[in-house]
């Protein structure tokens, strides 16, 4: 698969999860391939069901939540239910809240619940982790028609002042509202730094919760209409996103370039974000669209049993072309058909979880692979 690329490099992290572990990454090449092994026999399975939060309907941590769970309840015989929820900090409430037993976070709303700040100010939450999985890449869409091409065009301008868009940023204490207003609050004050002549109060957007399903058939036109009940909508998610994709057989959809703002945020803000792109081949667009991205984590309940965490993890790794291509059977839910984005797993990387640790299962595992 054509994936996305990084545009600049990452700021170094100083002392690594494997220095930690005190692994040389060149025992790297002993890990055995993914494949369809059970793993050690020793290891015991689960003995009790398990829960997962997994993220938007239909968004990639769904897919992606909903076949690995498919594959870890197959292998251990224990159920492991995937139950759909609005994104990252949701999961992160719901996990060290025990409401749940696995989740997917973003790397930054890890950091935030980790230490106590941001959106997680009332307290720290406490957690484990058991690996990084892929990257979310921030989409700024915009309709086909929209004279939109760049950030800068969602605000009021010189030429049209009283210009107020309005913009989807996903869910209500999300991941992807958190990111989004991150940077349309960036956006706006270098805009209002380069236009001093622009009312600081008037510069900014008409920001509106929605799920991922309503900012998509909200930025589509409705009877006679000409324009959506939305200008343009934010998403963080893996690529491709399929309500997202399936807009290219509807009404047409481009992705505004974030890089300017992407670079002020990979620079000064604390968290894992990247600059990278989005290749065209993704969602056929006309050529690749750069942005910000953001590391995931798979996340768990501090006292998950050893089980739970050992065989969702072996699962995760031996299990990866099944969760790439997926294994449909008659009567499947939906999203048990795998997704390309666990072809961007790399147990090399995936010990990099820093400052949240790791699930003491999770750290015997990588040991045994020589990780």
């Amino acid at each position: 698969m054509d994936r996305p690329r990084l545009l600049s490099p990452s700021r170094p992290t100083g002392l690594t999860r494997r220095s930690v572990l005190g692994l040389g990454a060149a025992a790297a090449s002993g890990l055995l391939l993914p494949g369809c092994s059970r793993g050690r026999a020793d290891e015991p399975a689960p003995s009790e069901a398990a829960v997962f939060s997994t993220g938007n309907l239909n968004g990639v941590y769904n897919k992606f939540g909903t076949a690995l769970c498919a594959l870890v309840s197959e292998v251990t015989g224990m159920e492991l239910k995937p139950i759909v929820s609005d994104g990252s900090v949701d999961n992160l409430n719901k996990v060290a809240g025990r409401k749940a037993d696995l989740g997917f976070c973003t790397s930054d709303s890890a950091l935030a619940a980790y230490e106590g700040t941001g959106d997680f100010s009332t307290g720290p939450l406490r957690f484990t982790a058991l690996a990084r999985v892929y990257d979310n890449y921030v989409h700024v869409v915009v309709p086909m028609a929209s004279k939109a091409s760049k950030l800068d065009d969602l605000f009021p301008s010189k030429a049209d002042p009283n210009r107020k868009m309005v913009v989807g940023v996903g869910p209500k204490d999300s991941g992807t509202e958190i990111v989004a207003n991150m940077i349309l609050n960036r956006a706006k004050a270098e805009l209002i730094q380069k236009n001093p002549e622009l009312d600081p109060n008037k510069v900014d957007v008409i920001r509106k919760n929605l799920t991922l399903e309503e900012m998509v058939a909200a930025v589509q036109p409705r009877g006679t209409a000409t324009r959506g009940s939305i200008d343009a909508f934010f998403w963080s998610g893996g690529v491709p996103t399929d309500p997202i994709a399936k807009l290219q057989g509807t009404i047409g959809f481009r992705l505004l370039d974030i890089s300017a703002v992407a670079e002020s945020i990979a620079l000064k803000e604390f968290g894992g974000f990247l600059v990278s792109a989005i290749p065209p081949s993704q969602y056929g667009l006309a050529s690749s669209v750069p942005t910000l991205a953001v590391p995931n984590y798979l996340i768990a309940k501090q006292n998950l049993s050893d089980s739970w965490a050992w065989w969702t993890l072996n699962t995760l790794f031996r299990r990866q072309n099944d969760l790439i291509k997926g294994t449909p059977s008659p009567g499947a839910s939906p999203g048990t058909g795998g997704h390309p984005e666990a072809g961007a797993l790399d147990p090399r990387s995936a010990i990099a979880t820093m400052p949240v640790p790791l699930h003491p299962a999770a750290e015997r595992w990588y040991r045994q692979n020589h990780i």
